[in-house]
């Protein structure tokens, strides 16, 4: 008999439950070995006061069975609540968030026939460490962070999962042409990886103007990597322009565990009504079966699936006249999928999953370990103020040194407005205030000090401090004009 792999579930709420119980229908059906541990995530717990949707034991749970099948949660909007999804990620390392995007014309509406991608998603980091302050009583702040480290990972796992998959091309969007520092770092690595894939088409397009692309013809992608926030967005984009976010599977992978889920919310208005489709949960319980070595099992649920779609048998989200045969609900559309095991589709392409060599769970890391000389030329001192007179705040810091640590600028809103600045149409609260070494020397810590106390015993409110470096004489912060 063969050994049960132990996962973790979670039914979630609004209609996870109904989706999560026909996935496992299928799955078990279709013969997947599983030893299964559940948990309670989401709204009931929230609501309970536990702020992380989760119970602390459950994490027992996760850490035991390293592989966790999540149906959709509900999270209450405000109140400090935080996002489980991104909790788990850091927690658990999930570091990848894979997401196939394939058109099922025409058995599912869509402009795109013949699209079929794969976005990459870096899945830690970016504005989605969610570091946030407010600064003053007009701007709030949150920091976007990446990482070589983690930039090293994800770029490299993208061409990874493309040479194991068979995929001939990895594409990277990002928006290094605005963010010279953070963005422009994920291109450069980009470029220094890609050199290492010869035999796979690599290039690269700002974000914007490639998202454009990827929605106007998809069919020219292959593998899309890029940054968290750009991911989260444009995954979504691409699963509902192939066809249905509904449809739509993901996988986040790290290097000691994973987990598996829908990309679509909860649906609390579809829920207990055996309405909602389980095609997106159901093909991420496929990625799962791939990753734990059960690639035949993982051929057969996708087959028999793509086979119930060609039949017509369809639930109400992609029920079309003419294309449909019969409308089904939750539970009937399981059943019809569960039928089907054992058949494969007839238009559609064919699933075979036996040569995956648990491409999934690749275990790529960071190889660089170099570190670059770094020394301290100056600082930028952010101050609430709600003067609008940049002569006035200018004329003031310019009074203010200490050795060879002066004032360079101020700007507002990223436009240098002292001295000899350029006027504009309206300032915020939030000044910041460079000060450079005069002579291109490094500065002291103590410097930096003397000026704050100088700038605060002028009656200024000083709020934030961002020290400036160069390293390896390179500057390792933006440039204000």
């Amino acid at each position: 008999m063969a050994t049960k792999t132990p996962i973790t579930i979670a039914r979630g709420d609004g209609i996870g439950p109904e989706i999560m119980q026909a996935t496992l229908d299928i799955i078990t059906a279709a013969g997947a070995q599983l030893d299964i541990d559940e948990i309670q995530i989401g709204e009931q717990l929230y609501l309970k006061g536990i702020n992380t949707g989760i119970e602390p034991s459950a994490w027992e749970s996760l850490r035991r069975t390293k592989i966790f099948l999540k149906a959709p949660i509900t999270t209450p909007q405000g109140g400090g609540y935080k996002s489980l999804n991104v909790t788990a990620r850091k927690v658990l390392g999930l570091y990848a968030n894979v997401r196939p995007c394939v058109s099922y014309s025409p058995y599912v509406a869509t402009k795109h026939p013949i699209m079929d991608l794969v976005i990459v998603r870096e899945n830690e980091e970016d504005l989605y460490a969610g570091i946030e302050h407010r600064q003053t009583n007009q701007v709030f702040q949150a920091l976007k962070l990446i990482s070589r480290p983690g930039s090293e990972k994800i770029i490299r796992y993208a061409f990874e999962y493309a040479r194991t998959n068979g995929r001939k091309k990895v594409t990277c969007f990002m928006k290094d042409n605005i963010m010279k520092l953070t963005d422009g770092l994920f291109h450069k690595i980009f470029d220094e990886i890609a050199a290492e894939y010869p035999d796979i088409v690599n290039e690269n397009w700002i974000v914007d103007i490639g998202a454009a692309k990827m929605a106007d013809t998809p069919e020219n992608f292959d593998v899309i990597v890029m940054p968290n926030l750009y991911g989260d967005i444009l995954s979504d984009v691409a699963a509902q322009i192939a066809g249905s976010v509904g449809l739509a599977g993901s996988a986040n992978i790290g290097e000691s565990a994973s987990m598996f889920e829908a990309i679509h919310g909860s649906a609390p208005r579809r829920a207990n009504q055996n309405l909602a489709n389980p095609s997106g949960l159901l093909l991420g319980s496929v990625m799962m079966l791939v990753h734990i070595g059960q690639a035949d099992i993982a051929g057969k649920v996708h087959n028999a699936w793509l086979r119930t779609l060609e039949d017509g048998v369809h639930t109400y989200d992609i029920f079309k006249e003419g294309v449909s045969k019969e409308k089904v609900g939750t539970k009937q559309f399981a059943e019809a999928v569960i039928k089907r095991i054992g058949q494969n589709p007839q238009i559609l392409k064919v699933r075979d999953y036996s040569k995956a060599n648990e491409a999934m769970k690749l275990g790529v890391t960071a190889k660089s370990s170099y570190k670059a000389k770094k020394e301290l030329i100056g600082v930028d001192i952010f101050l609430d103020y709600s003067g609008a007179d940049p002569m006035k705040i200018g004329g003031d810091m310019a009074t203010i040194s200490s050795g060879n640590l002066a004032l360079s600028l101020v700007e507002n809103k990223g436009v240098k407005v002292y001295p000899n600045g350029q006027p504009v149409a309206s300032h915020t609260d939030f000044w910041c205030c460079r000060f450079l070494t005069s002579d291109n020397k490094p500065c002291t810590y103590n410097q930096v000090h003397e000026i704050v106390g100088k700038i605060s015993a002028a009656g200024y409110d000083v709020v934030k401090l961002e020290n400036l470096s160069t390293f390896d004489g390179e500057k390792g912060f933006s440039s204000l004009n």
